[in-house]
């Protein structure tokens, strides 16, 4: 994981994001054009970092992968011009065309997978009513159906983006307001004062790599500089 990381982070950055979405909101029997379609304004996976929620409006890399969705046909009616990613040939193709739409300029990667995540026991079965026995959305919950959730489409992605540098500053300034000097038990590991304080500077630098001048967090990067 770690030289995977490393694959997708330069400029001095260090770190990288996870996202995903489980399951990939998906109504059984539609088309991968159809469905990123329906999510133009926003990507359809979330940031897994206890970290607030934040819109991701850019980023500099990432590597998507999205498994467990069939090759449906797109959907278009009859004297509707197509959508730009139902002229794709291929789901590898609409995902990647998808992913530069939204974030142009970026270095991305992706793969699709036919084969969905397996979500039998000991899976927990924490999922929603709404799902089908393969992941997919309903139009309304199931009754009291016994039967649980067998696999899900998921998407999963790293990505090295500006939403870093909120991370990364939110967690520096945690560590300065703390008074570690009564942490005995910090130093008693091997910590000195010093290393301590040179490790906050390089967290500080580092969350500084993923400053940006707009996008979803450009609010912060002009707190941050004050």
């Amino acid at each position: 994981m770690m030289h995977f990381a490393d694959s997708l982070t330069f400029s001095g950055r260090k770190v990288v994001a996870a996202w995903a979405a489980l399951p990939f909101p998906a109504f059984s029997g539609s088309s991968l054009p159809d469905i990123l379609s329906a999510h133009q304004q926003d990507v359809p996976w979330k940031l897994l970092s206890s970290w607030r929620e934040q819109k991701v409006s850019c980023c500099f890399a990432q590597s998507v992968v999205l498994r467990g969705i069939c090759k449906e046909k797109p959907t278009s009616c009859p004297g509707q011009p197509r959508l730009p990613l139902q002229s794709c040939e291929s789901p590898e193709l609409v995902l990647q065309q998808y992913l530069h739409t939204q974030f142009p300029g970026a270095f991305s990667t992706s793969h699709v997978l036919q084969q969905p995540c397996d979500t039998r026991p000991p899976f927990p079965q924490f999922f929603s009513p709404l799902l089908t026995s393969r992941g997919f959305l309903l139009d309304k919950a199931r009754g009291s159906s016994s039967v649980g959730v067998e696999s899900i489409p998921v998407l999963a992605a790293l990505q090295s983006s500006p939403v870093l540098h909120s991370l990364l500053s939110g967690l520096c300034r945690d560590l300065q307001v703390r008074n570690v000097r009564r942490c005995s038990s910090f130093f008693t590991a091997g910590v000195e004062q010093d290393d301590f304080q040179e490790a906050l500077e390089e967290l500080k630098t580092l969350s500084q790599c993923y400053e940006t001048g707009f996008g979803a967090d450009g609010s912060e990067d002009e707190a941050d500089s004050d």
